[in-house]
């Protein structure tokens, strides 16, 4: 006689973590679901949503490639956990070719999987509980989520879209407390493609210098610059703060699957000693950032640098941004102020035209009546229902058939 079944026993419910409770990261979200799911069914999905320069033919430059392989024998063990030297001597030369940038040492670098690792160490070494950041709104959604997964609170300054999308710096006074701790400049900032002139950085080190504030400056996009734009850098204006610059090759070097970042310190360290000592500790227990990837530093850096052929006159970057500016503005309802940097635009729809409710959902019809994947702006920290982020880089023929249907979809769309 066969033995009965054991009965089940009843498992303890795992719930998700109240830690993640203000996190999102809508680039990659529902509606991106949804799109994965139109795509498994065979529709063609125009993908207007993520900066990922290699699915849209921009390939890495050769140099990267051919040092990354000639490596790889060499680059089977961990690494120093701040990064292998000659890639850390690379970008401090790279850094002593601007003449206001203060000086530092390659202690002074840690290379890390990506920008978004660096910056998840950064904060969770600085904040207990409670800590206040100031993140600029539109943000890159990974600051306010990497602030809140460290226990901190985010608290969101406004930037200006009638002044070119500068930070609010009247708004970033009013919203200092004694809680506050670090202050988040993203410039050239996703997703407005705003660059920000030395005067309102200037302004922004001086709010820092009255107190004491911790400056974070993410600036991925310092070489994709239009127009003859110049990007100055946060440690430029601020040589007596403490200033943490990050940036990677993701973007300027097309090569975002590599997770190539660094973080670069600047200015007095004495008084956070402490902090600087749980980013050291941080990059120890990742052992080390992912070493194949740490070869190619140095070719990028050192080498010729090839976006200048795409952000200059008649370059594909510069044109695909300018047929995006111009088709979205030519739109009844719709206005765009005009990207100087970056990958993206930030149009806004004009609530006296569309009365738009339900930004997801905005993305959600479009995706599904005429399969253009875009961002919705809350999905940016934007406190209205009124914006999107659309990525300037598929060619301009898919990018033109993309905006002439939004548009046709704009015309007819009601919540």
């Amino acid at each position: 006689m066969n033995a009965s079944p054991a009965v089940a026993r009843q498992l303890r419910p795992l719930g998700q973590s109240g830690k993640l409770a203000n996190v999102l990261y809508e680039i990659r979200g529902p509606v991106a679901a949804r799109a994965a799911q139109l795509e498994a069914d065979g529709h063609r999905i125009l993908k207007l949503n993520i900066g990922n320069p290699a699915p849209f033919g921009f390939d890495a430059p050769q140099t990267i490639l051919h040092d990354m392989l000639a490596a790889l024998p060499d680059a089977q063990g961990y690494s120093d956990s701040r990064g292998i030297y000659p890639a850390r001597r690379a970008i401090v030369s790279r850094y002593q070719e601007i003449p206001d940038f203060p000086r530092f040492d390659v202690d002074d670098v840690f290379l890390g999987n990506g920008v978004s690792e660096l910056i998840m160490m950064t904060l969770s070494a600085l904040l207990d509980t409670g800590d206040e950041v100031l993140v600029p709104a539109p943000d890159y959604p990974l600051w306010t989520a990497a602030t809140s997964l460290a226990g901190g609170t985010p608290v969101h300054y406004l930037c200006d879209e009638q002044d070119d999308w500068n930070p609010s710096v009247d708004d970033i006074r009013a919203k200092i407390t004694p809680r506050t701790k670090a202050l988040v400049v993203i410039n050239p900032n996703n997703p407005t493609g705003a660059v920000y002139a030395r005067e309102v950085l200037e302004q922004i080190a001086e709010i820092a210098r009255e107190h004491s504030l911790l400056l974070l400056s993410d600036e991925i996009y310092d070489r994709v610059l239009y127009d003859g734009a110049r990007h100055v850098s946060t440690a430029e204006v601020a040589p007596d703060l403490l200033v943490l610059t990050f940036n990677g090759l993701s973007k300027t070097y097309r090569v975002a699957g590599y997770r190539s970042g660094w973080l670069v310190i600047t200015g007095p360290t004495a008084h956070a000693r402490g902090f600087l000592e749980g980013i050291e500790l941080l990059a120890s227990t990742r052992l080390c950032p992912n070493v194949p990837a740490q070869h190619a530093i140095q070719a990028a850096v050192s080498g010729h640098q090839s976006i200048t052929e795409l952000i200059g006159p008649g370059g594909r970057l510069s044109e695909q941004r300018d047929v995006a500016w111009s088709m979205l503005n030519a739109m009844h309802g719709v206005s765009c102020v005009k990207p100087r940097g970056a990958l993206y635009v930030f149009p806004r729809l004009d609530p006296e035209v569309h009365e738009i409710r339900d930004d997801v959902q905005l993305c959600l019809d479009l995706l599904e009546r005429e399969h253009i994947l875009v961002v919705h702006g809350s999905g940016f920290n934007w406190p209205a229902a009124d914006h999107l982020r659309i990525v300037t880089l598929p060619g301009e023929r898919d990018l033109r058939t993309a905006l002439e249907r939004m548009g046709n979809f704009l015309a007819g769309y009601r919540q």
